[in-house]
């Protein structure tokens, strides 16, 4: 071995990788500037709107005569306003009825459409068409459904039940609620897992159809702890989306009955646009911000650990 590869297998690693860094930055040296125009994108209209909150958090803000410095104050207020502690309950209610309701939903249909061997196309299709039906269409759509004379207590009074004040009665209007977003959201959700579904072998059912396993057997074997990972990532996500749920609440009820379906994300923006106090408002919006991260750190650490 000569003297100059010698010296250069004593070289630190550090010293030994800088032109391959300098080569690599050079090499996507413009794939990086088509990024620019994003990341300032992303900036401007996501971490510079967190950033001002925090900032807000902390002061009165009125814009006619300039914000005024209040220290922990916002916090105070939200932190004792009882209609913080009946939004906190109503989202932590309105989170349980999404998951007990809602959430086996799209996995159910997609493992019946998957076992399906005729109009599979038709049926996803039309499991995915209330997920494009615009918001005023699918509100007014149940108003009238819900309404005391309208079909479902039409139904109910058939049988000779007594109907239900589905929006009006606060022991069901955060279930109709419920029901009416599990209905529309389902679809998309169902196209997911479906897809999950049909990425498994087929080798593997058809082994356990050769063994003599039925459809429940399957599913139980094969279909759902193959889902497992994604199953525990859709989880984490629905507990993120619901805990933000506020425009069903708002747009059908507005918060009633007597405050049965006002979410900490309604009352944000019942303190913000309806009582103009946006001080308090991004108080309660950095406590939800603290919540959501944690969450989203948790999610993101399962599925490292999945990986």
């Amino acid at each position: 071995m000569n003297q100059s590869a010698a010296l250069h297998d004593h070289l630190p690693a550090e010293l030994e990788s800088k032109p391959y860094k300098q080569n690599r930055w050079k090499k996507n040296f413009w794939g990086f500037m088509f990024l620019v125009p994003a990341l300032i994108i992303f900036i401007m209209f996501m971490w510079v709107p967190i950033f001002k909150g925090f900032l807000y958090s902390f002061y009165t803000v009125d814009f006619v005569k300039g914000n005024t410095f209040v220290g922990m104050d916002n916090y105070a207020r939200a932190l004792t306003d009882p209609d913080v502690l009946i939004a906190v309950k109503n989202t932590l209610y309105y989170m349980l009825l999404c998951l007990v309701i809602g959430f086996w939903v799209p996995i159910a249909f997609a493992i019946a459409i998957s076992e399906l061997r005729k109009f599979g196309g038709f049926v996803r299709v039309a499991a995915y068409l209330p997920y494009v039906m615009p918001a005023v269409v699918l509100y007014g759509l149940w108003r009238w459904l819900y309404d005391p004379v309208g079909p479902i207590n039409a139904l109910i009074g058939s049988t000779g039940a007594d109907q239900i004040a589905f929006l009006t009665d606060t022991r069901w209007s955060m279930i109709s609620l419920v029901f009416m977003e599990t209905w529309q959201q389902f679809g998309s959700g169902m196209l997911i897992y479906l897809a999950a579904v049909l990425s498994i072998p087929r080798d593997w059912y058809e082994a356990a159809e050769i063994d003599g396993a039925g459809v429940w057997a399957r599913i139980r074997h094969i279909t759902l702890p193959s889902l497992r990972n994604l199953i525990l990532l859709m989880l984490i996500l629905q507990i993120i989306a619901t805990s933000q749920g506020y425009q069903s609440q708002m747009a059908l009820l507005d918060g009633g009955p007597n405050n049965a379906t006002l979410t900490y994300a309604l009352l944000i923006v019942k303190y913000a646009f309806t009582r103009l106090d946006y001080g308090t408002a991004t108080a309660l919006g950095m406590l939800m911000f603290v919540v959501l991260g944690g969450l989203g750190i948790l999610q993101f650490k399962l599925n490292k650990e999945d990986n």
